[in-house]
């Protein structure tokens, strides 16, 4: 494990646009974005005081997989690095520094800027967390029927959209409807949006069943090509952060599943009592089981070695 990245710094050569919960994201140009993931880790809408070695980079690696898997499917928002070039080519030469490279090296990705289309859209392969509860109680996920007797952690005949709204920094995304979806931004891109999720969705869980996980769900980004209607697939892809994973191996009907991402780390917080609660540290253990999940994931999926 070499340097972990809490927080970049790169003494205003770039300006700092946004600081998210993992992301830090600085403006190159008018045109052009700088996507930092670090090793932040967070659970429950707060940040833990420590870190997550390598976390950033196998998010950013797993993303550029994915980016590349679905690039026939759907126009992605990377900037081509020419074969012979690397990122650094394209910023400000002072990065190029030992300093700036040992904070950006394998964890960043340069990114056209398009305009954001406000929704989070979440597609369900499976009944589980909050769809399953809300199922258990209407027959219904996000005001959606569905079909009877379903069980907890199983597979729907049919990959479902569920968007929720996108929240600004510090608030809560709210689940709501498709049809309130197609309010928020109109009912021609709405369809556009839910039917191209659920087959890049589709065609990346039946590629990950090969490979020994269960994408049980996703949230994606989009942006639009406002010079050609075009759907942009943005933000990171199908990462742990992003979707629940589940081990094939030791998946079970009728229960919760073990997730890959942030379960040790949302139980240990739970049995203490710390769920929401500012300024708490992760012991070792539960930092070495994590990021052994984390490099897992991205081993089984990609068949690369994290350099």
């Amino acid at each position: 494990m070499g340097v972990t990245i809490a927080q970049t710094n790169l003494d205003g050569i770039l300006p700092l646009i946004a600081r998210g919960k993992v992301r830090d994201i600085y403006e190159v140009n008018s045109q052009t974005l700088l996507f930092v993931a670090t090793d932040r880790m967070s659970a429950y809408d707060v940040i833990m005081d420590n870190t997550i070695p390598d976390k950033g980079i196998l998010l950013t690696k797993l993303s550029e997989f994915w980016f590349q898997f679905l690039s026939k499917d759907v126009r992605n928002h990377l900037v081509e690095i020419p074969a012979g070039k690397t990122i650094f080519d394209f910023l400000p030469k002072e990065l190029s520094e030992a300093k700036y490279k040992e904070q950006l090296a394998g964890r960043s990705l340069l990114v056209h800027k398009h305009k954001l289309i406000p929704l989070e859209v979440i597609v369900r392969g499976y009944i589980t967390g909050s769809a399953w509860k809300e199922y258990t109680k209407s027959g219904t996920v996000h005001s959606l029927a569905q079909p009877e007797g379903l069980q907890e952690s199983e597979e729907f005949p049919v990959a479902i959209f569920t968007p929720s709204t996108k929240a600004e920094q510090g608030d809560h995304d709210e689940n709501i409807s498709p049809a309130q979806a197609e309010e928020l931004v109109g009912k021609d891109l709405c369809k556009r949006v839910a039917e191209l999720a659920i087959n890049l969705y589709t065609k990346a869980r039946e590629y990950a069943k090969t490979k020994g996980i269960i994408i049980a769900d996703t949230k994606f980004e989009f942006g639009i090509d406002e010079k050609t209607d075009e759907i942009i697939l943005v933000d990171e892809v199908l990462t742990p952060d992003s979707s629940r994973f589940w081990s094939k191996a030791t998946y079970q009907l009728g229960k919760s599943q073990d997730s890959y991402d942030k379960q040790f780390l949302r139980d240990w917080l739970t049995s203490n009592k710390l769920a929401g609660v500012e300024g708490v540290k992760m012991p070792d253990d539960i930092v070495e089981r994590t990021r052994a999940k984390y490099l897992e994931a991205f081993e089984s999926l990609t068949g690369s070695k994290l350099q």
